[in-house]
């Protein structure tokens, strides 16, 4: 009885992987394209001091539900590992904006604890004012936490006007966080296991992710574990990356794994000589052509063929067919490498915060 009674025990104590259904929000060409001046808005900001993701959300692809409050209120937000804050439209904000989306309502929950410091951040195509608040925050019925976020009350760009996104859940480091608040994974307490993954499809109806840890169920063999080096963005040691030129050397860059970026970007000292000769024609006729694209991290590399790194998008009859590997012309301390879902999306990825390391799969094996 007591061998038995220690085995419910270790079986309750054992907490599985939730899933989360990533709402896909198709983007145009031109969405792709404005992510480009994304990054270097971006980079200007982080060479300022500023280690804020300084993104158009307009262009993001993946949403989550999350909940605040006593009474459950909704709301539909970008899960982006490379911020740290929550924030979402406040009742009292009468911006455009926020006559079109989810408005959180203090005075309907009971757990709403006030705080009331100013929660400012500045945008790639606008910003957003208000002030912090604290409640409880809930990802799924089982993981929840109470936290500070932001209720915004002004909103400037048509940016959040357009979006369907209510907010953002912030799943980078402590470190970049806005008031220093914590971050929802620091904040829970429901779960041992700080972890959680994405699995963005091909098919996006099927896009998910999970918290905390895998989906143990689907059994895809692990290719490596890296070590976070750098607790701001997600930053991995990137040490080449290789084309139809041959390698180009990335000693001394950081690959920044991102889950609210879509594309592939970086400095054009890096990216232009690694896709120099490689052209997508927009009709996509030299598609099966293309040439594979590696990216080595520590001691792996990893192979993009031209059906992961090219973005098709599909109006009516007619197919187009786009680059999801750019270049900018950045500051030269920006020593990053923003890798997007294009990437994400071939290899799954866990993001652990128990011992700071990303975890790639193998979605083809």
């Amino acid at each position: 009885m007591q061998y038995a009674a220690a085995i419910i025990a270790a079986l309750a104590g054992l907490v599985s992987a939730d899933k989360i259904k990533l709402h896909y929000n198709k983007l145009t060409v031109a969405d792709y394209m404005s992510q480009k001046q994304d990054i270097i808005r971006r980079s200007e900001r982080f060479m300022q001091g500023e280690h804020i993701a300084v993104k158009d959300y307009m262009n993001t692809q993946y949403f989550i539900n999350v909940t605040l409050g006593s009474n459950d209120q909704e709301f539909t937000v970008v899960p982006d590992t490379g911020s740290s804050n929550l924030w979402v439209y406040s009742s009292n904000c009468h911006s455009a904006a926020c006559l079109t989306h989810s408005k959180y309502n203090s005075s309907k929950s009971t757990t709403y604890v006030a705080d009331g410091s100013d929660f400012d951040i500045t945008y790639g195509s606008g910003s957003i004012m208000g002030f912090t608040s604290q409640d409880v925050c809930k990802i799924t019925d089982d993981i929840t936490a109470t936290m500070g976020f932001g209720e915004i009350q002004k909103v400037k760009g048509a940016t959040f006007l357009v979006s369907q996104m209510d907010g953002i859940i912030g799943l980078g480091f402590d470190t970049i966080s806005v008031n220093n608040l914590p971050t929802f994974m620091s904040a829970t307490t429901d779960i041992e296991d700080k972890s959680f993954a994405f699995y963005m499809k091909n098919n996006p109806e099927e896009s998910y992710m999970t918290m905390p840890g895998i989906d143990e169920e689907l059994g895809l063999p692990e290719i490596a574990t890296h070590k976070v080096i750098e607790e701001t963005y997600w930053n991995l040691n990137m040490v080449k990356m290789t084309g139809p030129n041959g390698d180009v050397d990335a000693t001394g860059y950081k690959a920044a794994i991102d889950s609210g970026t879509s594309l592939i970007m970086g400095p054009n000292s890096l990216l232009a000589p690694l896709i120099e000769g490689i052209t997508v024609e927009q009709d996509c006729s030299n598609f099966d052509s293309l040439p594979d694209i590696s990216f080595t991290l520590d001691d792996h590399e990893y192979v993009l063929a031209a059906s992961d790194y090219v973005l098709k998008e599909t109006i009516g009859p007619q197919t187009q067919c786009i680059m999801g590997i750019m270049g900018a012309d950045l500051p030269d301390d920006f020593k990053y490498v923003i890798v997007g879902d294009v990437f994400m999306r071939r290899f799954p990825t866990k993001f652990d915060k128990n011992n700071s390391t990303v975890t790639f799969y193998d979605i083809a094996a």
